[in-house]
């Protein structure tokens, strides 16, 4: 029986509750599939600071980088809100990324036929709605130096880059042709040309690489217009590339066209170590320990695993369809609650996507 060694690491919140749940899940494809799945919990964000004073402690790292793939929960609570930036729980995140060289984040925003009318937007606007958003994750101003805050002309002075080296660039536009050439063969890179000399060269290897695929059709789009259209007109988009803060913005605004937080998943990829897992949303301290939280994103993330870190396409699609199910048979958490649907718990929620993987 072939065994995939995973690092579970819950975080705060309700990340142990959305994560018991994706372990529930799992266990039932291993069961399906002959597949052992060993989980390793260790410590990370708030958690791991009350324990170690650090929030991504070494045993945590070690565990992580000797396992085959990562799920994560969420991390952060208001309690640690007072403490210094460098021991917040978020710099965990920026932290295991940069550590286990997690440069390719792949964030899908679908919106299901069930929950159209859960989004913002009219539903003939988002209505078929299947974006993918392919960011750039370890580069960009979140790592660029120098950085800081000084005080200079005598008034304080706050600085972060935007850098990007041509193989960082090159390396993440092969990710999202590639995911392209599994989808509808249609690229949207997006930057700011216009304006910014990286975004310029952005444009340069990414014109470069397209050329390896000439199946792909390749457009372009200033991340202001991209941020308008994603709206206006979600559904021209089908793979989006971009950089790491351009991506953080249009992610978070892309996964409201489904109605919740609790609907969408993301994969960190590696080209060399094992990648992570995370549901998108934060970590919810306010309704830990309710059976309320919405498990979906993380359960989608567990499958995101199978497909991209262990090669089960099958049992990805069996997840993927027991929560399409799910959903029409009218199971609804809190946050996606809808008249004459029948609302459920977090726990309860996992089972009946579990039992319809058994059917």
């Amino acid at each position: 029986m072939k065994t995939y060694n995973i690092a579970l690491l819950a975080g705060d919140g309700t990340g142990k509750e959305v994560t018991d749940e994706a372990v529930k899940v799992l266990k039932t494809i291993g069961e399906k599939y002959s597949v052992n799945f060993n989980f390793e919990p260790a410590l990370i964000g708030g958690c791991a600071y009350d324990v170690f004073k650090k929030p991504l402690p070494d045993e945590t790292l070690n565990i992580a980088k000797t396992s085959d793939a990562v799920l994560l929960g969420a991390v952060g609570d208001w309690k640690y809100d007072t403490l210094p930036p460098e021991v917040r729980p978020e710099r965990a995140l920026l932290g295991i990324r940069k550590e286990l060289n997690l440069f390719a984040n792949l964030r899908p925003a679908t919106v299901y036929p069930e929950l159209t009318q859960l989004s913002p937007l009219k539903e003939h606007v988002v209505s078929g709605t299947d974006i993918m958003i392919v960011r750039e994750l370890t580069g960009d101003v979140y790592f660029g130096t120098p950085k800081g805050i000084e005080t200079k002309n005598g008034e304080r002075f706050g600085f972060n880059n935007m850098c990007y080296y041509e193989s960082e660039i090159r390396r993440i536009a092969h990710v999202a042709f590639k995911v392209a050439m599994q989808r509808n063969k249609k690229l949207c890179s997006v930057d700011k040309a216009n304006v910014l000399d990286v975004s310029r060269l952005w444009r340069e290897i990414v014109t470069e690489v397209s050329k390896e695929y000439p199946q792909v059709e390749l457009s372009y789009m200033y991340v202001d217009n991209a941020a308008m259209q994603i709206i206006r007109n979600p559904k021209q988009f089908d793979v989006i590339l971009t950089g790491n803060i351009f991506g953080d913005i249009l992610s978070d605004e892309a996964s409201m066209l489904s109605g919740s937080l609790g609907l969408l998943p993301s994969a960190s990829l590696s080209d060399s170590k094992p990648a992570m897992y995370e549901p998108i949303h934060g970590s919810a301290p306010d309704l830990k320990g309710q059976n309320i939280v919405n498990p979906i994103a993380t359960i989608l993330s567990a499958a995101m695993m199978l497909k991209y870190s262990f090669d089960m396409n099958l049992a990805y699609d069996d997840i993927v369809n027991s929560i399409r199910k799910a959903l029409k048979d009218g199971y609804r958490t809190k946050d996606i609650a809808q008249e004459g649907t029948n609302i459920i718990g977090t726990t309860q929620m996992g089972d009946v996507i579990k039992n319809n993987i058994l059917v």
